[in-house]
């Protein structure tokens, strides 16, 4: 949308950025396509989107990966960065994406003045510390973090022993700020159980932490400001990639339009929660900056044993693999239909397979080729009559109600099974009235409930527009056009 159109408003909404160690796997696919729904959604709307993500490419692990497959850093980010790119348009996910690196100069050049700002403000100091790290997290960990002192997360890796001289951040000055905050923006985390994670973390105090390392010791990074020999620890580099692909430090223009004056949304995992709802929001009041209007806590795709998916643990489904197999909105649909939407879920290929063919091949797909077929062979078309008359019902007010709801609490399964609600009807109203026999013997009346099931394609189509955009297209050419499909939208999976 133009600048020169009217909109509801501006609306910004980022993922977190995956390191680049690896492939990306089902759960970063999860965030992909969740941020993409809610960004399409609200540029139907009539809001101006900004939609943001990228990579995270700085920190020990990619330093210790560069040096394991014998390629330099850069070489070895550049390779990464690219797979998440590939991937990103095969889950069909907007081209009007913005892609961040942390390795771009306007990113390095944002983090620097980030930094001289909060330094400025006095919130930055140095002093030795001693500290346990776990590498795959790349954060510090206290004994009460621990389960048989290893990292619950990357239990196969051993936690490294820090202790040198440091930069770090007052993080203890912002615990009153944090829960006032907390207090006074009752929405700031969905779900709300998670704010209560947030609110009783802060309850427990807080403690400043370390936002460097000796350049001799990790030298792949962002150099601290003034200091040559340390480099800035990757949370603190990273974190400040969402408002540096705004144009920060600039304070007008995109950061001015989005971040100031827009609604600002966060996706990322549970187990981000802290950084992203916490430490960030603290180092933004530390920058003078506002803070997030509302951070989105997904749960995990779990593997065998209810273990979380992870790079680390080698546990990880492959989204590619299933896209190759099942097709794009296949994944869209898995990853917003049959996962929780802010709870732990299940992932097995048969459990993938089984909600394929029931919600898809035997679903939505069958729908539009019994509905297209009746319609094309009786000559039956789109009446706009008739569509302005259901949506004016009380099932397709419900419907969108059901919907909006959905979407208006960042609840897409909700969303999504509003969609599967109206498939549901269809079927029934298929078999109830049998518009099939009907032609036959009463003409006019055949041709009003054929009518009526293309409406409700119709209304299928604009709505699952946002969530399945490949699908929803084809049903909306197929209904409008006339169109019988060549081929059934989902071949049933054996």
């Amino acid at each position: 949308m133009s600048d020169t159109q009217t909109t509801k408003g501006n609306f910004y909404i980022t993922t977190t950025l995956p390191y680049v160690n690896a492939e990306p796997h089902l759960g970063h696919a999860m965030e992909f396509i969740r941020a993409d729904v809610v960004a399409r959604y609200k540029k139907i709307q009539g809001f101006d989107v900004f939609f943001n993500t990228g990579t995270d490419e700085h920190g020990m692990k990619l330093y210790e990966g560069a040096k394991k497959e014998g390629k330099t850093e850069q070489e070895y980010v550049d390779f990464y960065a690219g797979k998440v790119k590939e991937l990103l348009k095969l889950m069909g996910i907007s081209e009007e994406v913005n892609f961040i690196r942390t390795t771009d100069e306007k990113h390095i050049q944002a983090t620097k003045a980030f930094w001289n700002k909060v330094s400025e403000n006095g919130y930055i100091y140095k002093k030795n510390y001693k500290a346990k790290y776990c590498v795959g997290c790349e954060e510090e960990k206290t004994d009460s973090d621990l389960v048989d002192g290893k990292c619950p997360i990357h239990p196969n890796r051993e936690l490294e022993i820090i202790e040198e001289e440091n930069y770090f951040f007052k993080y203890s000055a912002f615990e009153d700020r944090l829960t006032k905050f907390y207090e006074s923006n009752s929405t700031f985390v969905i779900p709300d159980f998670r704010l209560n994670e947030m609110k009783e973390f802060v309850r427990h105090g807080l403690q400043d932490f370390s936002i460097s390392r000796l350049k001799t010791k990790m030298p792949w990074g962002i150099e601290v400001p003034g200091d040559p020999d340390h480099i800035m620890y990757v949370w603190f580099d990273a974190l400040v990639n969402y408002i540096a692909t705004l144009g920060y430090p600039d304070l007008e223009g995109d950061f001015k339009k989005y971040w100031i004056e827009g609604e600002t949304v966060q996706y990322c995992g549970k187990d981000n929660n802290r950084f992203q709802s916490s430490m960030w929001q603290a180092m933004l009041m530390s920058a003078d900056l506002p803070n997030t209007n509302h951070v989105i806590i997904d749960g995990f795709i779990t593997g065998e044993g209810g273990v979380k998916m992870s790079k680390s643990l080698g546990n990880v489904a492959n989204p590619k693999d299933l896209i190759a197999e099942y097709g794009t909105d296949a994944l869209r649909y898995f990853v917003l239909r049959e996962v929780g939407a802010f709870e732990d879920s299940p992932f097995t290929e048969e459990r993938f397979k089984a909600s394929y063919n029931s919600g898809l091949a035997n679903g939505l797909g069958n729908l539009v080729s019994r509905v297209m077929r009746m319609a094309t062979s009786n000559g039956v078309v789109l009446n706009g009559k008739i569509s302005e008359e259901l949506k004016q019902s009380d099932l397709v007010k419900a419907f969108y109600e059901k919907q909006n709801k959905g979407f208006a609490s960042y609840n897409l399964q909700i969303a999504t099974e509003a969609v599967w609600d109206l498939i549901s009807f269809a079927d029934k109203y298929i078999q109830d009235n049998q518009p099939f026999k009907t032609i036959k013997v009463d003409k006019e009346k055949g041709e009003r409930e054929l009518g009526e099931l293309l409406a409700y394609l119709d209304i299928i189509a604009e709505n699952l527009l946002p969530i399945l955009p490949e699908t929803a297209s084809k049903v909306s050419n197929y209904v409008k056009n006339g169109i019988m499909p060549e081929a059934p939208l989902f071949l049933r999976k054996e």
